[in-house]
């Protein structure tokens, strides 16, 4: 039996498992996908069980996933991924020609894929930009494109929280494009397509739907999302506890089922809070550390290679200046470094000079601001 007959039969004896078990953990309801020969299926991305969520759809086609290269590193877990389902890697914080190639590979030989093409997960529900080079990868693959979304998706499982919330989520196809329908498109209306088909605002349909989504300690991890306080304007200083995020200064709001704060003043969403913290922080409006912009405590810098293998390098603060980000002895000019990401809640992989790095913090600091810094340079 060759690699794609035993991962499509894998795929037969595992849908019955995961759709039963995706539909009653998150109350998931789906529309499944019915399109004939070679797909590339781009949905939008909310949570860390999007790949599942999107395959309860999933009944009469298997698709190869493009998953993050941290996956790659798990020893025996990594191996056994591998062997059922084969995901296809890809090095966030770096151009991803080869899962370019890849995915490429998988289409041109007729084989499905699945890409989430925002390249990472939201923090506020809302969608991000697509990487620019989707609408190409589209065009010269040959195949049809499908436009995905999940909706509900976020408030059962966003990316800061702890656990999962019981709500109501739906995933269905928005449209099929054909390879000659595409052909008559740019790389740039095939993103704008995209964007379109897959555009997903948590809290506008929370406010039509006024879904509660259900779980224990429902504000705990937030502070993985929300760096500045309003209040005192200090960073890093935010906390939670059961359903709470509040400060030291006696800033303190309620995070409800329905995924909004109360009192809703000064924000009634994470998305209003999060475009806040953004402005707030390239205006420099918050309490600096001195020299240093801002800092953590307790990071560990590695060099991930080729073959997945970490090599330690130092151990140390993470210091983030105007021009520069420290971590120990090692610098980084941030002139110097073509592509910055997170991963998990905190991991931070950066590219610097055609090498890769992972900054990791070991006591749970927000490394979302060392983005947002970056992101001024580009």
């Amino acid at each position: 039996m060759d690699e794609y007959a035993r991962h499509q039969r894998v795929w037969r004896l595992l849908y019955p498992v995961i759709e039963r078990y995706i539909r009653i953990k998150f109350n998931m309801r789906h529309e499944d996908l019915e399109v004939e020969g070679p797909v590339l299926l781009v949905p939008n991305h909310v949570n860390a069980w999007d790949p599942l969520l999107v395959a309860t759809s999933l009944k009469h086609k298997q698709v190869y996933f493009v998953a993050s290269e941290h996956l790659f590193r798990l020893g025996f877990v990594s191996s056994l991924l591998n062997w059922l389902v084969a995901p296809i890697p890809r090095r966030k914080a770096s151009a991803g020609t080869d899962t370019v190639k890849a995915c490429l590979r998988h289409l041109r030989a007729g084989h499905s894929v699945c890409l989430f093409a925002e390249g990472e997960q939201c923090w506020d529900g809302l969608n991000q930009h697509i990487v620019p080079a989707t609408g190409k990868m589209v065009k010269s693959s040959g195949a049809s494109l499908v436009t995905y979304r999940l909706e509900g998706a976020y408030l059962s499982k966003p990316r800061w929280a702890k656990g999962v919330r019981r709500g109501r989520v739906y995933g269905h196809p928005v449209r099929v494009y054909s390879p000659e329908e595409l052909k008559t498109m740019s790389a740039s209306e095939i993103n704008a397509a995209i964007e379109r088909d897959t555009f997903e605002n948590a809290w506008e349909r929370q406010r039509d739907w006024q879904q509660p989504y259900r779980g224990k300690k429902l504000a705990e991890g937030l502070e993985r999302a929300l760096y500045l306080c309003p209040r005192c304007k200090r960073l890093g200083t935010l906390k939670t506890y059961g359903d709470r995020i509040f400060c030291g200064c006696g800033f303190s709001l309620q995070y409800l089922p329905t995924g909004f704060f109360s009192p809703i003043d000064p924000f009634a969403t994470i998305a209003d809070w999060e475009a806040w913290q953004k402005q707030a922080l390239h205006a420099r409006d918050f309490v600096r550390e001195g020299e240093a912009l801002f800092s953590d405590e307790e990071l560990t810098l590695t060099e991930i290679a080729p073959d997945h293998q970490e090599k330690p390098i130092t151990r140390g603060s993470l210091r983030q200046y105007e021009d520069r980000l420290c971590c120990g002895e090692a610098v980084f000019p941030l002139a110097d470094i073509r592509g910055m990401a997170p991963v998990q809640t905190y991991l931070l992989l950066l590219s610097c000079q055609d090498r890769y790095y992972q900054l990791r913090s070991e006591n749970g600091a927000n490394l979302r601001k060392y983005l947002e810094i970056w992101k001024e340079t580009q």
